[in-house]
């Protein structure tokens, strides 16, 4: 393919994207395929000579495409949102023909630059107390990480690296394996399942810290876990709080947690990953008060921000934590900057070497958007989730299970788990929405999460219009 050729292809390509997502509440939202459908539609080897534009695109349509669940449709449901734009769209374009691996300033000098600045852009639109930012001369500063689930672990690293430096230094007999075989890390029993995979890959003791009524981890509970394990010998060294839970999005509480970690000299995480987007909209800041007492905060702009993934989030309040734990120099990666103070070489604030340049997503989104642009579409989903709630009570065979306060509606059919279990199947079954559950506690819970970009108030009451329908004919053969 030449330019020539690749005009003309990425003219019609364009096409066939927007037509996709212009037609894309008429596909169904969740594929009708069987593990395995793939392989016999395709060659069992690639082809030796060159097959058309045409053909591969045709076979989208016929391969693809139905076993893809389209999560961008306004009637998925389904976990958490994950973000598209336009704007998005096409700065990817742009970063896959740069092309750079953005490991060092000297690898791409845009690359770097352009990502801490945005960072900065976007910590500012949070209002992120200063010592996060890197600004000019800043201490702190943020990265982007593939995910939250690397942006937990590369923190869960650094403080181990941090703990272990400072121990060693007190009583330099000690050896990196006896302290470690001490260490011990806390999250809630409502965090993700990555804050225990971070445990698990960091090689450290995870307790879960009992949730209070609402869901939320307090200071009582990590206190009383806290001296039980300091009186055993153990050596707590970090906390994991969340903002904006998966199963329900609760919040765990920061201004009584973060007290805690700074008098224990414990490293406290901050994962936001869906809720950290809301941050930018005055009236939901609050959710972020006690961000001050965090070493290292995370949100995915990738999931509810409009920038398309990956775009994961992190800052920290001191880099020297990160670069301490990651800094590997060989000569090939050196250059003449960096050393002078100016720049930051990211390749040490994660785990992969390469990165690709994917502030340019931020770049086109944040302009073309503006602040109050992605604060309205933060609110516009807030707004539909309480529409939802309120549809759900006014049906008394339902019940809300958790506080709906952004775009996550937990509930469930008053009755027993296996009840709704059937409910969702049938739900899902029938492929009109797609929904997926939660445990609370002992209950089997129904998530209907905001999610698609093009979401309206009808495709919400079309989905519990639905949802009822369904209810109605499951209770009816429960009684027959």
């Amino acid at each position: 393919m030449n330019s020539g050729e690749f005009r003309r292809r990425g003219k019609e390509m364009v096409d066939y994207v927007a037509d996709y997502l212009e037609g894309i509440e008429g596909r169904q939202v969740y594929p009708d395929v069987e593990p395995g459908y793939l392989r016999p539609l395709i060659p069992a080897s690639a082809p030796e000579e060159p097959d058309t534009f045409e053909d591969i695109l045709n076979d989208v349509e016929k391969i693809i495409m139905p076993g893809v669940t389209h999560w961008h449709s306004p009637y998925f449901f389904a976990y958490f949102p994950t973000a598209n734009s336009y704007p998005a769209l096409l700065a990817d374009i742009l970063c896959g023909a740069i092309g750079c691996i953005g490991f060092s300033w000297a690898a791409s000098p845009a690359c770097t630059e352009l990502e801490t600045v945005m960072m900065d852009w976007l910590g500012k639109m949070l209002k992120l107390p200063d010592a996060f930012l890197a600004g000019q001369a800043g201490e702190g500063g943020g990265v982007i990480q593939g995910s939250a689930s690397e942006a937990t672990l590369v923190a869960l690293l650094a403080a181990r690296t941090k703990v272990v430096s400072r121990l060693q230094a007190a009583s330099p007999g000690l050896t990196q394996g006896a302290i470690m075989e001490k260490l011990v890390a806390y999250t809630s029993d409502q965090a993700h399942s990555s804050v225990e995979r971070a445990g698990l890959i960091g090689g450290v003791k995870l307790k879960t810290i009992p949730s209070d009524g609402k869901f939320a981890m307090r200071a009582s509970a990590l206190q009383e876990v806290l001296e039980r394990d300091k009186a055993e010998g153990l050596i707590p060294f970090f906390v994991v709080a969340t903002l904006g839970t998966t199963s329900c999005c609760s919040f765990d509480n920061l201004l009584e947690v973060g007290p805690i970690c700074n008098k224990e000299d414990m490293w406290l995480h901050i994962d936001a990953a869906y809720a950290g987007s809301s941050f930018i909209c005055p009236e939901f800041r609050h959710l972020l008060n006690g961000v001050e007492f965090a070493d290292s905060f995370n949100f995915n702009p990738h999931k509810w921000l409009l920038v398309n993934f990956d775009c994961s989030a992190m800052w920290v309040k001191k880099r020297a934590d990160l670069i301490g734990a990651f800094k590997l120099d060989p000569l090939y990666l050196k250059h003449n900057h960096q050393d002078s103070g100016l720049i930051t070489d990211y390749r040490h604030w994660q785990l992969p070497l390469g990165r690709r340049f994917r502030s340019l997503k931020m770049w086109f989104v944040f302009r073309m958007y503006g602040v109050r642009g992605l604060q309205a579409h933060i609110r516009k989903h807030v707004q539909l989730a309480h529409e939802f709630e309120s549809l759900v009570r006014q049906d008394p065979r339902f019940e809300i299970c958790a506080e709906v306060t952004l775009g996550l509606v937990c509930f469930r059919l008053k009755g027993s788990n296996k009840l709704n279990e059937d409910l969702l199947e049938r739900i899902n079954s029938a492929r009109k929405i797609h929904l997926v559950p939660c445990h609370l506690r002992d209950k089997f819970v129904l998530r209907f999460a905001i999610c698609s970009r093009s979401v309206e108030l009808a495709h919400v009451q079309r989905g519990w219009e639905h949802i009822r329908q369904l209810t109605t004919d499951l209770l009816r053969a429960e009684r027959d």
